[in-house]
């Protein structure tokens, strides 16, 4: 008795943790393989084909019910998809919307009510199927589990005066367990789709990690002709050599710091779904002062532009390395900002503040930098996904979000173009007493 209660409670973890890993925390994709081609031929499959299975239906093959104008306003919706507006940017908000509402209503919508309306016959059977299955391969599985009960549930009851008129408000069993088993099936490959998803981010990532741990040994021979300057530097040559000397030695180590740091961050980003549970108290005022002391940053104005204004101090349950390079992404993304900004930073253009808001604890890290798009916020948190074209992996602030995310916290931001950005943490209290 006492083996099958350890074996239940270790399943029951288990299925817990896969339900926070695959369910809560990873984000939903709502356009699965986005491309503009892509939606493209689906606004042209849509426009034609329901305008073909209105002739098909009324014509050749007649059903009992099939409205031609109900079919021509559903084929003018994929016409949406073909605009320029709507194809630039497949992760803009409009995009997302406009897609996920077409997809709704011309599938599990429209095709639960002609099922409903045609009386369920062998023709909307099958047709209702297939379209489970196409839903599931266009949207994240959540999002077509979610948006398959609402387009039944709202087309059942519009469809009811229709089915008590005709008597017939019951679905046979059969019916049920073919559109069962369609659903069944759509959920296996949604879900399926969406581990060989996350199994082929993991390897690209684990891959940077190899590539970025290999980087260690080039940094040490640095390392070593830096030493090696700073001995030639004490031997006997004139002072003003001797300060440059001493001072290209110093900017030499200080590189191989910020690299050694930036390998750390790629490293961790290899396990980037995969971050430790285990936890330490950390206090906020000590995690943030030590990474603004040992930041390696460019010159002295730089450093004089980041001040930390201490409200009231917290503690929180994380790990503390991973914070501490949350910490060192943020910082360094700022200061990004405020370089590519047009003013000369001057102290308080870097402010991170520590306090409480709403019974939690909050680290704000704001720059008076140039600030995120308003097209692009929706995506900065992506893995691969950067707003410095040319530069940057598009991994840090993913990075930054899962460290959160596992200390139970949340992460978000404010920004308005050409006036800044602020980058909100919000994270449960620990109590110290």
């Amino acid at each position: 008795m006492a083996l099958d209660r350890l074996w239940l409670n270790s399943a029951r973890r288990r299925l817990g943790r896969w339900l926070m890993d695959e369910v809560v925390r990873t984000p939903a994709e709502v356009i699965l393989h986005p491309s503009r081609t892509r939606l493209q031929w689906l606004g042209v499959f849509t426009f034609v084909g329901h305008l073909f299975f209105a002739w098909f239906w009324g014509h050749y093959l007649p059903q009992p019910y099939e409205n031609l104008w109900l079919r021509i306003g559903i084929a003018c919706s994929g016409l949406l998809l073909l605009l320029p507006v709507i194809t630039r940017d497949l992760h803009a908000r409009p995009t997302i919307w406009v897609f996920s509402l077409i997809a709704w209503v011309q599938l599990p919508l429209f095709f639960s009510w002609m099922y409903w309306m045609n009386h369920g016959n062998a023709i909307w059977l099958g047709s209702m199927a297939c379209m489970i299955v196409i839903y599931y391969h266009l949207t994240d599985w959540r999002l077509a589990s979610l948006g398959l009960m609402l387009g039944l549930g709202i087309s059942h009851l519009a469809a009811v005066p229709d089915l008590q008129a005709t008597q017939r408000v019951a679905t046979p069993a059969d019916h049920l367990a073919v559109l069962g088993f369609a659903w069944a099936a759509a959920l296996l490959l949604g879900a399926s789709s969406a581990n060989l998803r996350r199994t082929r981010l993991l390897n690209t990532l684990s891959t940077i990690g190899v590539l970025a741990h290999e980087l260690r040994t080039p940094l040490a021979t640095l390392n070593l002709l830096a030493d090696v300057l700073r001995n030639l530097g004490q031997q006997d040559v004139p002072e003003p050599k001797r300060r440059r000397i001493e001072e290209l030695a110093t900017r030499l180590q200080g590189l191989v710091k910020s690299m050694h740091r930036q390998i750390d961050t790629q490293i961790a980003n290899a396990q980037l779904m995969r971050l430790p549970r285990d936890a330490t108290p950390i206090h906020a005022t000590e995690l943030v002062q030590a990474a603004v002391a040992s930041y390696p940053y460019r010159s002295s104005r730089e450093r004089d532009c980041v001040q930390v204004n201490i409200q009231q101090d917290f503690c929180f349950k994380g790990s503390r390395q991973l914070f501490s390079q949350t910490m060192n992404n943020l910082i360094k993304n700022a200061l990004h900002a405020l370089a590519a900004a047009s003013s000369v930073p001057t102290p308080g253009s870097l402010r991170i503040d520590i306090g409480l808001h709403h019974g939690r604890g909050r680290i704000a890290v704001t720059d008076e930098g140039v600030g995120i798009p308003h097209e692009h916020q929706p995506r900065v948190f992506e893995p691969f996904f950067s707003t410095q074209s040319g530069a940057g992996s598009g991994l840090g602030l993913t990075f930054c979000k899962n460290v959160i995310d596992a200390a139970g916290g949340d992460i978000s931001l404010l920004s308005e173009p050409n006036h800044g950005t602020v980058f909100i943490i919000d994270l449960p209290l620990y109590p110290t007493h």
